[in-house]
């Protein structure tokens, strides 16, 4: 592929997406965090243009666009992570996304409607999301097909707020607007109120403008479908449009109700806000199920899908085209005398490295040095996950290895598990790697890099390389997929191969063992993936220099590495190093300097460190908060964060309000049954059982378990966590019959599903022999505490401060059945082995 641009020597464009009339998009790699970006860039207006009202309202409105985008942060809207100017072209950098609009979608299908189910599920979706970005003030106004993104995993995403305003500030948008003379919207899609040009533009357009897109979903053209804009405009304006049931019987009537209220003419006759819509919606929903499966799923009649509509007065397209241009000074505004109809959809694929065919992004708008290239085939759009930078953090959002959700159990000290470091306590969380292709040597080397080509050792033929990168692609698709272990596999086979033709320390042999490094951490083979860390983070450091980008990410896997395997001093001491040069090199309110102070307060806790911990974290929460919001997840992890330091230090009450924030926010943002929700809600509860608050905690615990047994299933560890500590709160509220059936029913599926001397299961077992113990059946509960010692020894070691605790429990048994010498000796050898421990 020839060279393309470097945008802020940072960005570099690999692939146009799509072009519209004022830029274009473009699939792109973030050298820094070498990940795959979409960047959109306005095109510069030219020396003619400089200073015309256009080309500086079009660049305010870019602008504008990248703040009011940067706000938002909602699951079901595209994020975005950067934005500038860069040589006179202004860009915003937004996340890489897998799936196809929903204009593609009806192209693909020969713009035959899509199913009921499927479009009220779209439907629900844009609902929730336009709920968020109203209450914060945001206005679309531009929905449409083109601008809602389907996702492989059904995640519905708006896109593109490009011409959204913020509606305390109407004033400027309406100036911006009339100074330039643009349209704000789409003809098919535009409500009357902006048709009309007046100022009582709200949320109640976008509603209006979903009304269209589903009325074209449910029959295949828009409600009014004329090739003339005038007519178009016309129609919205003034004519009521066709029930969608005359076109499509099928269709539940609830729904078509729903529809045509949203395309109500007056805003004030519409939903009142998309929340009132989204409990319209369940009930088509019911409609739609209780029709049964034979229904509404079937093309549409004869009528949809031709592209002319019919009014109630009888016009057709043809009058009303005529009637469009005679009725254009009876209050149409004056912009809309050079509107066109527009494309109606676009739709590109291309074949991964894997050879499957993966539909790709596509939307309008950086180009190149000169001039741009010819549109090409969209490459696969991968959506980030996690934090999307190849960068551990630890925290609550992601998946530990092997797939099972991060947050762990915390036990308090009363019928809990032993060596638990405190109530509030959270574990290690990996964010899933980023797995990314590394600049290759035909790149140009990274400022701080020396020459490509290591001086002892020629450069591979160019044909080397590209069978090297297509390698390398295929094994990062695989990572992709969740195919760990192949993946490890081919990034290692990879690995000894580009050192043997390149040499041990060249960028891309470097690149391959940390990609090895990061499948393995996935495997939970940590120490295996210390090392690749080690290794890389050596090269690197030889090769780039400390400081350089590259480094610093495989030097934080590295600590990341060391605090998996308990190693937490070493890991202080490496994320100590890492956080100088990055706020050196980067700035102290840099994203990824922020993200290892996080990983430092997390470290600090772990070694007891508790006062520090909460400084640090509070000080990542306040500068996160200014930067990217209160209810940004990054933020919200770090507030997550300060409520376990708040716990360690006994401030239960502010520990419990924090979490409860934390679930608040969480909720609004990811959904009420979001792991990251679940387990700050976890943590509220953990809270109440401290202060004592057992009867809540209780209420609250049950809550949770029917929750998480919906969304994960009865067998998750996640429920089972939940119901274990349930199990322990009825023990507090001297409950111990519910207690130790609870406890035998959990460490039963535990024991199926874990196996028997995991962690978790033993910590169940423990529990069943407190509860027996409390019911005074003292020889039962000596027989499992020693289960449980001897299992603990067997898989943590005799000196482990868990298997201590269960001899101790041993001895308390002991002691309680009268056998006070057997008690003191096993009392005796846990000293002993604690103290040569």
């Amino acid at each position: 592929m020839a060279e393309t641009r470097l945008i802020q020597g940072r960005y570099r464009l690999l692939e146009l997406l799509g072009r519209g009339g004022m830029g274009e998009v473009w699939q792109a790699r973030d050298e820094s965090l070498g990940r795959r970006v979409a960047v959109k860039c306005l095109k510069p207006a030219g020396p003619h243009r400089q200073g015309h009202p256009l080309s500086t309202a079009i660049q305010e409105r870019f602008r504008r666009e990248a703040r009011v985008a940067a706000l938002l942060q909602h699951r079901g809207v595209t994020v975005v992570h950067d934005f500038g100017e860069d040589e006179g072209v202004l860009y915003l950098v937004m996340e890489l996304l897998q799936g196809r609009n929903l204009s593609q979608l009806l192209e693909a299908g020969g713009h035959r409607p899509l199913p009921v189910e499927e479009i009220i599920d779209i439907a629900e979706q844009v609902a929730a999301a336009l709920a968020y970005t109203h209450d914060q003030g945001v206005v679309h106004r531009d929905l449409k097909p083109a601008n809602i993104m389907r996702l492989g995993d059904g995640t519905v995403k708006i896109l593109d707020f490009g011409i959204a305003r913020l509606a305390h500030d109407i004033g400027f948008t309406s100036r911006l607007t009339g100074a330039a003379g643009m349209a704000m919207g789409t003809p098919h899609y535009m409500s009357p109120e902006q048709i009309s040009g007046g100022g009582g533009i709200d949320h109640r357009s976008d509603l209006y403008s979903l009304g269209c897109v589903l009325y074209e979903l449910a029959t295949g053209v828009p409600p009014f479908d004329m090739d003339d804009a005038w007519a178009i405009l016309v129609g919205h304006r003034d004519t009521p449009p066709e029930p969608l049931r005359t076109h499509r019987p099928e269709i539940p009537e609830p729904l078509e109700r729903v529809v045509l209220d949203l395309l109500a003419k007056a805003p004030e006759d519409r939903p009142a806000d998309a929340g009132d819509l989204s409990t319209r919606l369940r009930g088509s929903r019911a409609a739609a199920e209780a029709a049964g499966p034979g229904r509404g799923n079937g093309s549409a009649s004869d009528g949809a899908g031709r592209g002319t509509r019919t009014g109630e007065d009888g016009e057709s397209g043809e009058h009303g085209r005529q009637h469009g241009k005679e009725s254009g000074e009876a209050g149409l505004p004056p912009w809309a005398a050079g509107m066109t109809r527009g494309a109606r959809s676009v739709r590109a694929t291309r074949t991964t490295p894997l050879g499957r065919p993966e539909d790709a992004l596509l939307r309008t708008w950086p180009p190149t040095n000169g001039t741009a290239p010819a549109p090409a085939t969209a490459a696969p759009t991968w959506p980030e996950r996690g934090t999307g930078h190849g960068i551990a953090v630890h925290g609550t959002s992601a998946p530990a290895p092997g797939g099972t959700p991060g947050p762990a159990l915390s036990y308090g000290p009363a019928g809990g598990a032993p060596g638990a470091p405190h109530a509030g306590h959270h574990p290690f969380s990996h964010a899933p790697p980023s797995f990314h292709t590394p600049p290759h040597s035909t790149h140009p080397p990274h400022p701080y890099a020396p020459p490509t080509s290591p001086p002892d050792r020629p450069a591979a033929p160019q044909h080397v390389l590209d069978a090297f990168a297509g390698r390398h692609d295929a094994a990062v698709s695989l990572a992709r997929l969740g195919r760990w272990e192949e993946a490890a596999a081919a990034h290692r086979a990879l690995a000894a191969e580009r050192a043997a033709a390149l040499g041990g320390d060249h960028p891309d042999t470097l690149a391959s063992r940390h990609q090895t490094g990061l499948c393995l951490a996935r495997l939970g083979r940590t120490a295996e993936a210390l090392e690749e860390f080690r290794t890389a983070a050596a090269g690197r450091e030889r090769r780039l220099g400390r400081e350089h980008v590259d480094t610093l990410a495989v030097r934080q896997e590295t600590a990341y590495a060391l605090g998996q395997l308990g190693r937490h001093a070493e890991a202080l001491e490496v994320y100590g190093g890492v956080l100088a040069d990055r706020e050196r090199t980067m700035g102290y309110e840099h994203p990824d300097t922020l993200r290892c102070r996080h990983n430092l307060a997390y470290t600090l806790s772990r070694l007891g460190r508790y006062e520090e911990s909460y400084r640090v974290a509070s000080e990542v929460t306040a500068v996160r908060t200014r930067v990217l919001g209160g209810d940004h997840p990054d933020t919200l992890v770090t507030r997550y964060e300060v409520g376990h330091a708040l716990g360690s230090l006994g401030h239960w009450e502010q520990a419990l309000a924090t979490y409860r924030e934390v679930a608040t926010a969480r909720a609004a943002t990811l959904g009420r049954d979001h792991p990251d929700t679940q387990a700050a809600r976890y943590e509220a509860g953990i809270c109440l059982g401290r202060l004592g608050r057992h009867e809540e905690a209780l209420g609250h615990y049950e809550a949770l378990i029917a929750d998480r047994t919906q969304t994960l299933g009865t067998r998750h560890p996640e429920t089972l966590r939940a119901r274990h500590i349930r199990c322990v709160t009825l023990g507090r509220l001297g409950r111990w019959h519910e207690a130790l059936t609870e406890a035998r029913e959990v460490t039963a599926v535990r024991e199926r599903v874990l196996g028997p001397e995991h962690p978790d299961t033993l910590a169940g077992r423990r529990e069943i022999a407190v509860a027996l113990g409390w019911l005074s059946r003292w020889p039962e509960a000596l027989t499992v505490h020693r289960e449980v010692a001897r299992a603990r020894e067997r898989t943590l070691g005799a000196s482990h401060s868990e298997t201590l605790s269960s001899r101790h429990d041993e001895a308390h048994c002991l002691e309680q059945m009268g056998r006070t010498a057997e008690a003191a000796e096993v009392y005796r050898l846990a000293a002993s082995r604690r103290a040569s421990g």
